[in-house]
């Protein structure tokens, strides 16, 4: 959409924004032990989770249902690893809030850290290029400041399928998201050990949650699923 049809609607657009906030339920994070182990002997993995509601399980209700739960399972199947996981998230995050979080109280270290964020960025209308800014900030304090080898971004889901949101908003919004992954995907390809991967959704009625803007299981699942087979496929090759 262009920026001149954008200032056309963003009267509308301010108006189904604040409309949709007073109408959005509050849903909790997740519950649930927030670190963990699978499988045992020497080498294991090591696996921090950051982010923001999606990564802290907002829609479901444990965290064997949300997405670090189907990350750890999968990527501890398909590697044959022993995996040592945390997870670091908080409801309502930007990218920048979740570096504020974790450089507050650094993690110990990890082999691969994984980030969810960016729908807030998309919220708070921060431009796709200084979305890349924060993200490349973040993945070189976890790299510079040796917290983690390798960091990988999910993508940010498919906005303009977001029931709870009307239109032209979801529109607008899902066309910001496109603009944001483009974005990040063109910086990260010329990147050695920074990683971002698409994931192709389509959102089948049950596949959110109650509230219609997070993700239910069926989305934890297949993002944590294709994450977990990016890492063994792309980034575990590269230790050897």
């Amino acid at each position: 959409m262009s920026l001149a049809l954008k200032l056309i609607l963003s009267p509308v657009l301010f108006a189904q924004a604040r409309a949709t906030r007073k109408r959005l339920p509050v849903l909790p994070e997740a519950e649930g032990p927030r670190e963990g182990q699978l499988g045992s002997g020497a080498h294991a993995l090591r696996v921090l989770i950051a982010g923001d509601s999606s990564a802290a399980g907002v829609g479901v209700l444990n965290q064997d249902h949300a997405f670090a739960g189907h990350f750890t399972r999968t990527l501890h199947r398909r590697s044959g690893r022993a995996l040592r996981w945390r997870l670091r998230a908080k409801s309502g995050l930007t990218t920048q809030q979740v570096h504020e979080l974790l450089r507050a109280d650094p993690p110990p270290v990890a082999d691969i850290a994984v980030v969810l964020s960016g729908v807030n960025d998309v919220i708070e209308m921060i431009a796709p290029q200084r979305a890349v800014r924060l993200r490349a900030a973040l993945s070189e304090w976890l790299l510079g400041e040796g917290r983690a080898r390798y960091v990988l971004f999910a993508p940010l889901p498919p906005i303009n399928q977001f029931p709870l949101l009307p239109q032209p908003l979801r529109r607008v919004m899902g066309a910001d998201a496109r603009l944001h992954d483009e974005a990040m995907a063109a910086w990260a390809a010329g990147k050695h050990n920074v990683f971002h991967t698409p994931i192709t959704l389509q959102l089948a009625p049950g596949a959110m949650s109650r509230d219609g803007f997070h993700p239910g299981e069926p989305v934890y699942r297949a993002c944590g699923e294709a994450l977990a087979r990016f890492v063994v496929e792309t980034i575990l090759p590269m230790e050897t």
